[in-house]
């Protein structure tokens, strides 16, 4: 008599949990659109850390920022600001001036030339958002909006140390 052989069958692979699908989701996502964003500016003659430089520059009064604050919110070394800033200084679309309250300070701010491409960035900017939002209602939109919002207070928390112990992390 033929003994039967019993196959072994692989596990079937669990799905990942849906809360871990978000991360991945808004990490894609913004990859994505950078990407796109970065196919639309080449003409403009940047590269996608100058013009990030350039658009959180944008969001401050007067379109400056002292240069150790600038490295901080950008997440990058003040030498790697440095030399973005040396970049975008040469092709004028930003300048060093002395800070008012710190001499030894310097305040990078958006020339004329660079608030020309900033605004060119922003027309970009609108319609990637009317390509990639087309067919998503406006209320759909908002409620995206309005959890991503939620999420990022709640990152902001946990960065600054609000957020309680670490233990539920690990």
């Amino acid at each position: 008599m033929a003994r039967a052989t019993a196959k072994a069958t692989p596990a079937k692979a669990q799905p990942v949990a849906q809360p871990f699908r978000i991360g991945f989701l808004v990490h894609d996502v913004s990859r994505m659109r950078r990407t796109l964003f970065d196919q639309a500016v080449k003409p403009l003659g940047l590269t996608r850390s100058q013009w990030w430089v350039l658009a959180n520059l944008s969001r401050h009064e007067g379109g400056s920022m002292v240069q150790t604050e600038l490295a901080k919110l950008l997440d990058v070394s003040k030498v790697t600001v440095g030399g973005l800033i040396d970049r975008l200084e040469a092709s004028g679309h930003v300048e060093r001036r002395a800070d008012g309250a710190d001499r030894r300070a310097k305040r990078i701010c958006v020339t004329a030339k660079g608030f020309r491409v900033i605004e060119n960035m922003t027309k970009v900017g609108n319609d990637l958002n009317a390509v990639i939002l087309h067919g998503i209602s406006a209320e759909r939109v908002r409620v995206a909006e309005d959890v991503l919002h939620d999420i990022k207070l709640n990152l902001k928390q946990r960065l600054s140390g609000d957020g309680g112990d670490n233990s539920d992390l690990a």
